[in-house]
Protein backbone atom coordinates (compact mmCIF):
# COMPACT_ATOMS: atom_id res chain seq x y z
CA UNK A 1 0.00 0.00 0.00
CA UNK A 2 1.51 3.39 -0.85
CA UNK A 3 2.02 5.86 1.96
CA UNK A 4 0.31 9.27 1.87
CA UNK A 5 2.92 11.66 1.50
CA UNK A 6 4.21 13.04 4.70
CA UNK A 7 4.08 9.61 6.48
CA UNK A 8 6.40 6.95 7.09
CA UNK A 9 5.95 2.98 7.73
CA UNK A 10 7.11 1.75 11.37
CA UNK A 11 6.38 -1.15 13.79
CA UNK A 12 3.46 0.39 14.95
CA UNK A 13 1.91 1.65 11.76
CA UNK A 14 2.03 4.50 9.68
CA UNK A 15 2.85 7.64 11.28
CA UNK A 16 3.95 11.11 10.19
CA UNK A 17 7.53 11.68 9.18
CA UNK A 18 8.21 13.91 12.06
CA UNK A 19 7.02 11.89 14.77
CA UNK A 20 9.14 9.38 16.41
CA UNK A 21 8.86 5.63 16.76
CA UNK A 22 11.03 4.50 19.88
CA UNK A 23 11.09 2.73 23.12
CA UNK A 24 8.81 4.13 26.25
CA UNK A 25 12.03 4.13 28.04
CA UNK A 26 13.20 7.00 25.65
CA UNK A 27 10.52 9.41 27.60
CA UNK A 28 11.05 7.76 30.90
CA UNK A 29 13.23 9.65 33.97
CA UNK A 30 12.09 7.50 36.30
CA UNK A 31 10.09 4.34 36.47
CA UNK A 32 8.78 1.88 39.89
CA UNK A 33 6.05 0.73 41.98
CA UNK A 34 4.53 1.02 45.78
CA UNK A 35 4.71 -0.18 48.87
CA UNK A 36 4.36 -3.70 50.42
CA UNK A 37 4.48 -3.04 54.04
CA UNK A 38 0.90 -2.46 55.86
CA UNK A 39 -0.04 1.19 56.28
CA UNK A 40 -2.23 2.75 59.12
CA UNK A 41 -5.63 3.97 58.25
CA UNK A 42 -6.74 7.32 58.67
CA UNK A 43 -9.41 9.67 57.99
CA UNK A 44 -7.48 12.67 56.70
CA UNK A 45 -4.21 12.54 55.44
CA UNK A 46 -2.43 11.49 51.86
CA UNK A 47 -4.25 9.09 49.67
CA UNK A 48 -3.24 5.47 49.94
CA UNK A 49 -3.63 4.59 45.60
CA UNK A 50 -4.31 1.01 44.66
CA UNK A 51 -4.97 0.13 41.18
CA UNK A 52 -9.20 0.00 42.50
CA UNK A 53 -8.91 3.81 42.19
CA UNK A 54 -7.34 4.45 39.03
CA UNK A 55 -9.63 4.55 35.84
CA UNK A 56 -10.55 7.23 33.31
CA UNK A 57 -7.24 8.88 32.94
CA UNK A 58 -7.96 9.56 36.79
CA UNK A 59 -7.01 9.15 40.44
CA UNK A 60 -10.45 8.14 41.67
CA UNK A 61 -9.99 10.60 45.41
CA UNK A 62 -13.46 10.02 46.94
CA UNK A 63 -12.94 6.00 46.89
CA UNK A 64 -9.19 5.84 48.38
CA UNK A 65 -7.82 5.52 52.09
CA UNK A 66 -5.73 7.47 53.57
CA UNK A 67 -3.11 7.18 55.79
CA UNK A 68 -1.19 9.56 58.35
CA UNK A 69 1.11 12.04 57.48
CA UNK A 70 3.56 10.65 60.14
CA UNK A 71 3.66 7.06 58.23
CA UNK A 72 3.53 8.56 54.80
CA UNK A 73 6.98 10.54 56.07
CA UNK A 74 8.75 7.78 58.20
CA UNK A 75 7.35 4.60 56.40
CA UNK A 76 7.61 5.32 52.79
CA UNK A 77 10.63 5.52 49.71
CA UNK A 78 10.99 7.90 47.35
CA UNK A 79 9.67 5.06 45.21
CA UNK A 80 6.45 4.97 46.64
CA UNK A 81 5.49 8.59 46.50
CA UNK A 82 4.55 10.09 42.50
CA UNK A 83 4.90 13.46 42.13
CA UNK A 84 2.15 16.38 40.52
CA UNK A 85 2.33 14.91 36.87
CA UNK A 86 3.61 11.71 37.02
CA UNK A 87 1.56 8.58 35.53
CA UNK A 88 0.20 5.38 37.02
CA UNK A 89 -0.07 2.57 35.55
CA UNK A 90 -2.31 -0.83 37.24
CA UNK A 91 0.09 -3.77 36.85
CA UNK A 92 -2.06 -5.77 39.38
CA UNK A 93 -5.97 -6.56 39.04
CA UNK A 94 -7.88 -4.39 36.63
CA UNK A 95 -4.32 -4.12 33.95
CA UNK A 96 -3.86 -0.82 32.25
CA UNK A 97 -5.57 1.66 33.38
CA UNK A 98 -3.47 5.38 33.83
CA UNK A 99 -3.85 8.06 36.22
CA UNK A 100 -2.24 11.50 35.96
CA UNK A 101 -1.40 12.61 39.63
CA UNK A 102 -2.72 16.18 39.96
CA UNK A 103 -2.23 18.21 43.54
CA UNK A 104 -3.06 15.82 46.29
CA UNK A 105 0.04 13.97 48.05
CA UNK A 106 -0.89 10.56 47.49
CA UNK A 107 1.18 6.99 47.75
CA UNK A 108 0.42 3.89 45.59
CA UNK A 109 1.23 0.39 47.04
CA UNK A 110 2.56 -2.75 44.81
CA UNK A 111 -0.46 -2.96 42.48
CA UNK A 112 0.56 0.14 40.75
CA UNK A 113 3.45 1.35 38.81
CA UNK A 114 4.57 5.29 38.46
CA UNK A 115 6.29 6.13 34.97
CA UNK A 116 7.82 9.98 35.23
CA UNK A 117 7.72 11.56 31.78
CA UNK A 118 11.50 13.00 30.91
CA UNK A 119 11.50 16.40 29.10
CA UNK A 120 11.41 15.30 25.71
CA UNK A 121 7.29 14.57 26.27
CA UNK A 122 3.95 16.19 28.03
CA UNK A 123 3.17 14.08 30.87
CA UNK A 124 -0.63 14.82 29.74
CA UNK A 125 -0.20 13.79 26.29
CA UNK A 126 1.96 10.33 27.35
CA UNK A 127 -1.03 9.75 29.91
CA UNK A 128 -3.41 9.82 26.76
CA UNK A 129 -1.54 7.80 24.77
CA UNK A 130 -1.10 5.07 26.88
CA UNK A 131 -5.09 4.50 27.33
CA UNK A 132 -5.16 4.95 23.53
CA UNK A 133 -6.33 0.87 22.29
CA UNK A 134 -3.32 0.14 20.65
CA UNK A 135 -1.07 0.38 23.76
CA UNK A 136 -3.73 -1.07 25.92
CA UNK A 137 -3.96 -3.94 23.81
CA UNK A 138 -0.10 -4.25 23.79
CA UNK A 139 0.57 -4.06 28.07
CA UNK A 140 -2.67 -6.26 27.87
CA UNK A 141 -1.01 -8.98 25.62
CA UNK A 142 2.84 -9.09 27.05
CA UNK A 143 1.27 -9.39 30.63
CA UNK A 144 3.28 -11.98 32.35
CA UNK A 145 1.99 -14.90 34.84
CA UNK A 146 0.26 -18.21 34.86
CA UNK A 147 -3.23 -17.52 36.95
CA UNK A 148 -3.52 -14.03 37.97
CA UNK A 149 -1.95 -11.64 34.57
CA UNK A 150 0.63 -8.60 35.78
CA UNK A 151 1.99 -6.12 33.87
CA UNK A 152 5.95 -6.24 33.93
CA UNK A 153 7.43 -2.50 34.11
CA UNK A 154 10.87 -4.19 32.46
CA UNK A 155 8.02 -5.54 29.41
CA UNK A 156 6.26 -1.95 29.28
CA UNK A 157 9.20 0.12 29.19
CA UNK A 158 10.62 -1.70 25.71
CA UNK A 159 6.68 -1.06 23.93
CA UNK A 160 7.66 1.20 21.04
CA UNK A 161 5.25 4.16 20.73
CA UNK A 162 4.63 7.16 18.72
CA UNK A 163 5.11 10.73 19.93
CA UNK A 164 5.32 13.97 17.78
CA UNK A 165 8.97 15.69 18.25
CA UNK A 166 7.60 18.82 18.93
CA UNK A 167 6.38 19.51 22.27
CA UNK A 168 4.15 22.16 21.12
CA UNK A 169 1.89 19.55 19.15
CA UNK A 170 1.78 17.40 21.83
CA UNK A 171 0.51 19.90 24.25
CA UNK A 172 -2.03 20.50 21.43
CA UNK A 173 -3.54 16.83 21.44
CA UNK A 174 -3.51 16.98 24.91
CA UNK A 175 -5.34 20.18 24.44
CA UNK A 176 -8.02 18.69 22.15
CA UNK A 177 -9.36 15.91 23.95
CA UNK A 178 -8.93 17.37 27.18
CA UNK A 179 -11.81 20.09 25.71
CA UNK A 180 -13.82 16.72 25.24
CA UNK A 181 -13.46 15.53 28.58
CA UNK A 182 -14.22 18.40 30.42
CA UNK A 183 -17.79 17.85 28.29
CA UNK A 184 -18.09 14.38 29.64
CA UNK A 185 -17.34 15.83 33.15
CA UNK A 186 -19.84 18.63 32.66
CA UNK A 187 -22.22 15.97 31.72
CA UNK A 188 -21.98 13.51 34.40
CA UNK A 189 -22.88 16.23 36.69
CA UNK A 190 -25.80 17.14 34.54
CA UNK A 191 -26.76 13.08 35.18
CA UNK A 192 -25.67 13.36 38.94
CA UNK A 193 -28.22 16.18 39.39
CA UNK A 194 -31.00 14.99 37.46
CA UNK A 195 -30.79 11.76 39.34
CA UNK A 196 -30.95 13.79 42.48
CA UNK A 197 -34.04 15.32 41.65
CA UNK A 198 -35.60 12.75 40.45
CA UNK A 199 -34.93 10.72 43.87
CA UNK A 200 -36.15 13.56 45.73
CA UNK A 201 -39.21 14.00 43.29
CA UNK A 202 -39.72 9.99 44.01
CA UNK A 203 -39.62 10.46 47.53
CA UNK A 204 -41.82 13.52 47.70
CA UNK A 205 -44.63 11.69 44.72
CA UNK A 206 -44.36 8.47 46.20
CA UNK A 207 -45.50 9.21 49.59
CA UNK A 208 -48.17 11.62 48.83
CA UNK A 209 -45.98 14.34 50.89
CA UNK A 210 -46.38 16.66 47.78
CA UNK A 211 -49.89 16.32 45.68
CA UNK A 212 -49.68 17.22 41.95
CA UNK A 213 -52.38 19.80 41.24
CA UNK A 214 -55.86 18.91 41.36
CA UNK A 215 -55.74 15.88 43.29
CA UNK A 216 -56.53 15.84 47.02
CA UNK A 217 -58.02 13.02 49.80
CA UNK A 218 -56.18 10.32 51.67
CA UNK A 219 -54.45 7.60 49.93
CA UNK A 220 -55.59 3.91 50.50
CA UNK A 221 -53.72 1.19 51.73
CA UNK A 222 -53.87 -1.77 50.18
CA UNK A 223 -52.57 -5.62 49.84
CA UNK A 224 -50.31 -6.15 46.56
CA UNK A 225 -52.44 -9.03 45.54
CA UNK A 226 -55.28 -6.67 45.71
CA UNK A 227 -53.21 -4.46 43.39
CA UNK A 228 -52.50 -7.68 41.04
CA UNK A 229 -52.51 -10.68 40.30
CA UNK A 230 -49.22 -12.21 41.70
CA UNK A 231 -47.65 -14.53 38.97
CA UNK A 232 -44.22 -16.92 38.96
CA UNK A 233 -41.98 -18.15 36.98
CA UNK A 234 -40.12 -21.86 35.49
CA UNK A 235 -37.29 -22.79 33.72
CA UNK A 236 -38.16 -26.30 31.49
CA UNK A 237 -36.09 -28.75 31.15
CA UNK A 238 -32.37 -28.17 29.70
CA UNK A 239 -31.80 -31.36 28.76
CA UNK A 240 -34.39 -31.14 26.43
CA UNK A 241 -33.95 -28.73 23.14
CA UNK A 242 -37.29 -28.96 21.95
CA UNK A 243 -38.21 -26.86 25.00
CA UNK A 244 -36.11 -24.11 23.75
CA UNK A 245 -35.47 -21.24 21.59
CA UNK A 246 -39.28 -21.29 20.75
CA UNK A 247 -40.86 -17.26 19.65
CA UNK A 248 -41.82 -17.04 23.51
CA UNK A 249 -39.61 -14.60 25.46
CA UNK A 250 -37.94 -16.29 28.63
CA UNK A 251 -36.83 -13.28 30.83
CA UNK A 252 -33.66 -14.04 33.50
CA UNK A 253 -32.50 -11.22 36.21
CA UNK A 254 -29.61 -11.16 33.96
CA UNK A 255 -32.16 -9.66 31.08
CA UNK A 256 -33.49 -7.21 33.83
CA UNK A 257 -30.06 -5.46 35.16
CA UNK A 258 -28.89 -5.35 31.31
CA UNK A 259 -31.83 -2.80 31.04
CA UNK A 260 -29.19 -0.45 32.82
CA UNK A 261 -32.06 1.53 34.17
CA UNK A 262 -34.12 1.56 31.86
CA UNK A 263 -38.04 0.87 32.53
CA UNK A 264 -39.21 -1.43 29.28
CA UNK A 265 -38.34 -4.96 28.68
CA UNK A 266 -39.25 -5.79 25.00
CA UNK A 267 -37.14 -8.68 24.08
CA UNK A 268 -34.98 -11.46 26.29
CA UNK A 269 -31.50 -13.36 25.87
CA UNK A 270 -33.36 -16.82 25.54
CA UNK A 271 -36.72 -17.81 24.42
CA UNK A 272 -38.39 -20.97 25.20
CA UNK A 273 -41.13 -22.83 22.70
CA UNK A 274 -44.88 -23.67 23.47
CA UNK A 275 -43.88 -26.94 24.26
CA UNK A 276 -41.41 -25.26 27.01
CA UNK A 277 -44.03 -23.37 28.85
CA UNK A 278 -46.29 -26.28 29.34
CA UNK A 279 -44.14 -28.21 30.74
CA UNK A 280 -42.84 -25.99 33.36
CA UNK A 281 -44.29 -23.69 35.70
CA UNK A 282 -43.93 -21.00 33.90
CA UNK A 283 -46.62 -18.48 33.49
CA UNK A 284 -47.68 -16.16 30.74
CA UNK A 285 -47.31 -12.45 31.65
CA UNK A 286 -49.24 -10.28 29.28
CA UNK A 287 -47.77 -6.84 28.46
CA UNK A 288 -48.19 -3.81 30.74
CA UNK A 289 -47.04 -6.23 33.67
CA UNK A 290 -44.63 -5.40 36.21
CA UNK A 291 -41.70 -8.61 36.03
CA UNK A 292 -39.84 -7.89 39.33
CA UNK A 293 -36.88 -10.36 40.58
CA UNK A 294 -37.49 -11.97 44.03
CA UNK A 295 -34.46 -14.36 44.63
CA UNK A 296 -30.54 -13.53 44.98
CA UNK A 297 -31.38 -9.99 43.74
CA UNK A 298 -34.48 -8.43 45.25
CA UNK A 299 -36.41 -6.19 43.67
CA UNK A 300 -35.00 -4.91 40.45
CA UNK A 301 -38.49 -4.16 38.25
CA UNK A 302 -38.87 -4.02 34.47
CA UNK A 303 -42.56 -3.37 32.50
CA UNK A 304 -42.84 -6.01 29.54
CA UNK A 305 -44.02 -4.44 26.85
CA UNK A 306 -44.90 -7.86 25.16
CA UNK A 307 -45.83 -11.06 26.16
CA UNK A 308 -43.33 -12.99 28.66
CA UNK A 309 -42.12 -15.27 30.72
CA UNK A 310 -39.81 -15.98 33.66
CA UNK A 311 -37.52 -18.23 35.35
CA UNK A 312 -38.42 -18.99 38.82
CA UNK A 313 -36.07 -15.77 40.17
CA UNK A 314 -39.13 -13.27 39.73
CA UNK A 315 -42.42 -12.70 40.86
CA UNK A 316 -44.36 -11.03 38.68
CA UNK A 317 -47.59 -8.55 39.18
CA UNK A 318 -50.43 -8.46 36.42
CA UNK A 319 -51.89 -4.94 37.91
CA UNK A 320 -55.64 -4.85 37.80
CA UNK A 321 -58.30 -2.35 36.08
CA UNK A 322 -57.89 0.84 38.23
CA UNK A 323 -54.26 0.58 38.70
CA UNK A 324 -51.58 2.30 36.61
CA UNK A 325 -48.56 0.07 35.78
CA UNK A 326 -45.68 2.64 35.56
CA UNK A 327 -47.08 3.72 38.97
CA UNK A 328 -46.22 0.44 40.49
CA UNK A 329 -43.25 0.46 38.49
CA UNK A 330 -41.58 3.64 40.40
CA UNK A 331 -43.08 2.57 43.81
CA UNK A 332 -41.83 -0.83 43.88
CA UNK A 333 -38.44 0.73 43.05
CA UNK A 334 -38.49 2.40 46.19
CA UNK A 335 -39.36 -0.60 48.26
CA UNK A 336 -36.27 -2.56 47.60
CA UNK A 337 -35.14 -2.70 51.44
CA UNK A 338 -38.47 -3.70 52.56
CA UNK A 339 -38.44 -6.54 50.27
CA UNK A 340 -35.17 -7.56 51.25
CA UNK A 341 -36.68 -6.98 54.96
CA UNK A 342 -39.16 -9.92 53.99
CA UNK A 343 -36.91 -12.59 53.80
CA UNK A 344 -35.76 -12.24 57.48
CA UNK A 345 -32.52 -13.97 58.16
CA UNK A 346 -32.17 -16.00 55.52
CA UNK A 347 -28.69 -16.88 53.96
CA UNK A 348 -30.28 -17.29 50.14
CA UNK A 349 -32.69 -14.13 49.78
CA UNK A 350 -36.00 -14.77 48.18
CA UNK A 351 -39.89 -13.69 48.76
CA UNK A 352 -42.08 -15.98 47.96
CA UNK A 353 -45.36 -15.42 46.83
CA UNK A 354 -47.04 -15.75 50.25
CA UNK A 355 -45.08 -13.07 51.74
CA UNK A 356 -46.10 -10.89 48.71
CA UNK A 357 -49.90 -11.41 48.70
CA UNK A 358 -49.72 -9.01 52.08
CA UNK A 359 -47.18 -6.84 51.22
CA UNK A 360 -49.24 -3.16 52.17
CA UNK A 361 -48.70 -0.36 49.68
CA UNK A 362 -49.94 3.49 50.19
CA UNK A 363 -51.91 3.97 46.59
CA UNK A 364 -54.07 7.06 45.21
CA UNK A 365 -57.53 5.77 45.14
CA UNK A 366 -57.67 7.43 41.81
CA UNK A 367 -56.10 5.95 39.05
CA UNK A 368 -55.75 9.26 37.26
CA UNK A 369 -53.56 10.16 40.19
CA UNK A 370 -51.34 7.51 39.90
CA UNK A 371 -50.94 8.09 36.06
CA UNK A 372 -50.15 11.78 36.53
CA UNK A 373 -47.40 10.97 39.03
CA UNK A 374 -46.39 8.26 37.37
CA UNK A 375 -46.24 10.93 33.77
CA UNK A 376 -44.24 13.26 35.99
CA UNK A 377 -41.30 10.84 36.69
CA UNK A 378 -41.40 8.73 33.34
CA UNK A 379 -40.59 12.62 31.61
CA UNK A 380 -37.65 12.70 34.19
CA UNK A 381 -36.33 9.52 32.71
CA UNK A 382 -36.54 11.16 28.99
CA UNK A 383 -34.59 13.55 30.43
CA UNK A 384 -31.94 11.12 31.83
CA UNK A 385 -31.85 9.37 29.17
CA UNK A 386 -31.48 12.22 26.43
CA UNK A 387 -28.21 13.36 28.95
CA UNK A 388 -27.12 9.76 28.58
CA UNK A 389 -27.06 9.13 25.30
CA UNK A 390 -25.50 12.96 24.81
CA UNK A 391 -22.79 11.68 27.49
CA UNK A 392 -22.56 7.94 25.50
CA UNK A 393 -22.31 9.52 21.82
CA UNK A 394 -19.31 11.84 23.64
CA UNK A 395 -17.25 9.15 24.97
CA UNK A 396 -17.31 7.94 21.07
CA UNK A 397 -16.21 11.06 20.14
CA UNK A 398 -12.83 11.29 22.51
CA UNK A 399 -12.41 6.95 21.54
CA UNK A 400 -12.44 8.52 16.99
CA UNK A 401 -10.57 11.52 18.12
CA UNK A 402 -7.45 9.69 20.17
CA UNK A 403 -7.74 7.13 17.14
CA UNK A 404 -7.08 9.62 14.65
CA UNK A 405 -4.93 12.31 17.00
CA UNK A 406 -2.63 9.76 18.56
CA UNK A 407 -1.55 8.22 15.94
CA UNK A 408 -0.99 10.83 13.46
CA UNK A 409 -3.68 10.38 11.28
CA UNK A 410 -5.35 13.61 11.53
CA UNK A 411 -3.22 16.82 12.13
CA UNK A 412 -4.15 19.97 14.46
CA UNK A 413 -2.93 23.43 13.49
CA UNK A 414 -0.69 24.57 15.61
CA UNK A 415 -0.82 27.64 17.61
CA UNK A 416 2.50 29.56 18.61
CA UNK A 417 1.06 29.38 22.30
CA UNK A 418 -1.09 26.44 23.89
CA UNK A 419 -1.75 26.78 27.87
CA UNK A 420 -0.20 23.83 29.92
CA UNK A 421 -3.31 20.81 30.11
CA UNK A 422 -4.42 19.76 33.96
CA UNK A 423 -5.61 16.34 34.71
CA UNK A 424 -5.87 14.48 37.40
Amino acid sequence: MELRPGYKQTEIGVIPEDWNCSALDDYISFISYGFTNPMPTTSSGPLMVTAADIFDGKVAVETARRTSQEAYDRLLTAKSKPRRNDILLTKDGALGRIGLVGEETICINQSVAILRANNRIQPQFLALLLQADLYQKRMIEDAGGSTIKHIYITIVNRMPIAVPESKIEQRAIAAALSDVDAALEGLERLIAKKRDLKQAAMQQLLTGKIRLPGFSGEWELKRLAEIGDIRSGGTPSTSQAHLWDGEIPWCTPTDITALDGRKYLSETARTISAAGLRSSSAETIPPQSLIMTSRATIGECAINSVAITTNQGFKNIVPFDGYDVEFLYYLMTTKKDDLIALCGGSTFLEIGKKQLTSFILAVPKERDEQSAVAAVLSDMDTELAAVRAQRDKTRLLKQAMMQELLTGRIRLPIPEEIPEVKYG
